[in-house]
Formats: C-alpha cells, structure tokens, sequence
C-alpha cells in the first residue's frame, strides 16, 4: 500500500467524523490583533496570555543569547550542550517554584514522556483525572503503569480510587493538570493533594496554563489554591504565559538527577536554544515585575464571561483566562468559528479528540493587553454568531 493509499484511508474517516484539521497561516508576532491571509484579525485563539512573546525586554534578551552563544547551543545537555545559561536559568526556576532544584525540556509534551516513567513502571499506578492532557496520558502509556482514570475533578472518586490501589511496595503517581486546557477550570488542588498523601501518593502537578497568569507572583494554580509547597513536582511551560519555548520540571535535587540519567526525552534530544532559554529569563522577570499582566488578563477574562453570560451564553465551568462556549455539534462549530472570522475575531473552533465527542466549542483565550472595548466586541460577535446558527434540533 503506497503513502497516498494509507494517507486516503485514514483521512477519509477524519472527514467523515467532521475532524478534519488544516493549518492557519499568520504573519508577524502574536499580539492583540495578528494578520491572518492579509487580514487583520483579533487574536483569541492564542497561549501568549501575557503578550510577552514581543515585549521589547524578551526579544532583546533572545538576541543577547543569540549573539552571545548562537542560536543552538550545539548538543545534547550530557555531552556539549549544557550551558551556564541553562544552569542559571534552572536555578532562577527552582526559585519561582519554592524548590530545591529544576530541570529544563524542550516541551510540556516532552516533558511527561520523560518525567512519568521515570517515576513509575508496570507494577505501579497512576491515578489520573479523565480529562489530563494527552501528554500525561502518553507519558502514562510509556511507563507501562496501570492506569486509573477517575471523573473530572471528582474528590470522593479520586479518594476511591487510591484507596484501592495503594498498598505498601507500589508506587502511585497522581498527576493532575493545574488550569484544564479546554475548559478553563482550577483543579480542586488544596483537596486532592492531601487526598494524594493521605494514601500516600506522590503528586504531579502540570501547570502549563497557570504558569504566569495565576497566583501570587504568577506561581501558578498551586500557589492560587495556596498548596505550593504541598505539591511534589512542579511541570511548568515556558511557551504559553511567558512567551518562549520549553518547559521545565522543579522539585527535590533527588529528582533533577533522576531525570539527568533516565529521562530519555532529555538524554536523547538537544538542549534548548540559547535564544529561548535568554527569551524565558526575561520574561520571568516580567511576571515578578508586572503583575498587572495577569491582573487585566484575568479581569478581561471575567468580563468576557459576565458579557456572555448576560446575553444567556454558558462559559462553565470557566474561571479563568481560557473562556469555552459549548456547541456540541462539530459542523456548526466549525460555522460559528469561520462566521467570526470573517467578522474580523479569530476564536479557534476545538473537536474532539481535543474534547470529549458532543462537546464541541469555541475556545476563547483573551490577552493581558486587549482593550475592554476589543472584548465586547468580543463578546457581542459571539452572541450575534451562535444566535445566527442554532443547534441543528433547535
């Protein structure tokens, strides 16, 4: 069978579940309002929350890094490419975490597949919430754990589960996302960590849309449910609210050199560009320095939701900068998405497998610097859309 054959097939099927994906292709840096095929658009569809990807301070600070070490650092981290500026900007991690130590990844995604196995294997457990990311799935997968799922943020499910399941000489891993990536949830953190240790479970915490954008000093969802130094481990992202690239994964000094040796999407990758690991000190330092970043993005954010919510639109169980509107079906999600852009609001349509099959929905991500004026038009595009394109029984 040749690649077009098998290219055909598959495809087919994609198209007749209504998943079929392309590509957007957008000119310039991300901002409040991006250029999409020549056209300006407002930007809600973004992980930039903080719109410091093109803050003056980080480019600068990627260039310096750029010109100072090049724009690779040149190997893997165990053999040449471990640079001071790695080690410092580790440390400066560790710090924002509250930990003895942190290890840098070239991803979020990357970092689960290392992270995971190297914590539990096939005799062991993990105890997942229904809707963690793929990433922790698939790093789930890679261990060979056995793997149980409990409903999405369900405590006394959670508490079940880990009763069955821990017992002496086996190792149980909770893993939980911090900010849940399709439907702007918190975890219910501060319960299910002293459930984890109550049964003895180590914890995980994957914070990849809290990083910068909640808590105080923008430590994130832990720090916001006021559990920073109950957590195990800290997986934070770089790419989203601090506007570079990478990720890095805090916790006990026992852990970085545990990952240093078995982790193999470490071991076996370059290290991070010198520009992105200049790019993610800058912007740090920004999250301590200006808080009122993640101050107007949360409040644009509730004012998105108070407007939407006025003209009868439901965003739960949103709390935070990720705003869902829940369509359920795919055609007329992917309608309203393309209707909106039209009208000048690029909103990302999201199907399954992003999301559960039925829940279809725009996924609505506001940014630090949109106007109050920008998210009620917003807000007003979205209501005149949905209204335009009823539910195919309505």
């Amino acid at each position: 069978m040749t690649i077009e054959q098998i290219a055909d097939e598959k495809l087919g099927r994609i198209r007749e579940r209504g998943t079929y994906r392309t590509l957007r292709e957008l000119s310039g840096a991300h901002g409040p309002r991006v250029m999409l095929n020549g056209k300006e658009v407002l930007l809600f569809a973004g992980s930039n929350y903080l719109d410091l990807s093109h803050h003056p301070e980080v480019v600068e600070a990627a260039a310096q890094a750029a010109r100072d070490y090049g724009c690779a650092a040149g190997g893997s981290r165990l053999i040449s490419g471990n640079l001071d500026l790695h080690e410092a900007f580790e440390a400066e991690l560790a710090a924002f975490a509250g930990c003895e130590s942190a290890l840098l990844f070239n991803s979020g995604y990357a970092a689960n597949l290392g992270l995971i196995p190297a914590l539990v294997g096939e005799n062991d457990f993990v105890v997942s919430d229904q809707l963690n990311h793929a990433s922790i799935i698939d790093g789930v997968r890679l261990s060979r754990a056995q793997r149980r799922v409990f409903p999405h943020g369900d405590c006394a499910a959670l508490d079940k589960v880990l009763s069955e399941v821990c017992r002496e000489g086996v190792r149980v891993l909770v893993p939980l996302d911090g900010v849940f990536s399709m439907d702007g949830d918190i975890a219910p953190l501060r319960t299910m960590v002293r459930l984890a240790h109550h049964h003895g479970a180590m914890v995980l915490l994957d914070d990849a849309h809290g990083t910068g954008t909640l808590g105080d000093g923008g430590r994130g969802s832990a720090a916001h449910c006021g559990v920073m130094d109950e957590v195990d481990i800290h997986l934070g992202n770089l790419a989203k609210g601090l506007g570079s690239f990478g990720a890095f994964v805090a916790g006990p000094a026992a852990l970085r050199d545990l990952l240093i040796n078995v982790a193999r999407s470490f071991i076996f990758t370059c290290a991070l560009p010198p520009p992105q690991v200049g790019a993610g000190r800058a912007a740090l330092r920004l999250v301590r320095d200006e808080p009122w970043r993640r101050w107007r993005l949360q409040g644009n954010a509730a004012r998105l939701r108070a407007k939407l919510a006025a003209a009868g639109i439901d965003t739960a169980p949103s709390a935070t900068h990720i705003v869902p509107v829940v369509l359920g079906d795919n055609a007329r999600t992917m309608t309203v998405c393309e209707a909106l852009l039209d009208e000048g609001f690029y909103v990302q349509g999201i199907r399954h497998p992003s999301v559960p099959r039925g829940t279809a929905r725009l996924r609505i991500t506001p940014m630090a610097t949109h106007s109050e004026e920008e998210i009620d038009a917003l807000a007003n595009a979205v209501v005149r859309t949905v209204e335009r394109h009823p539910a195919p029984d309505a």
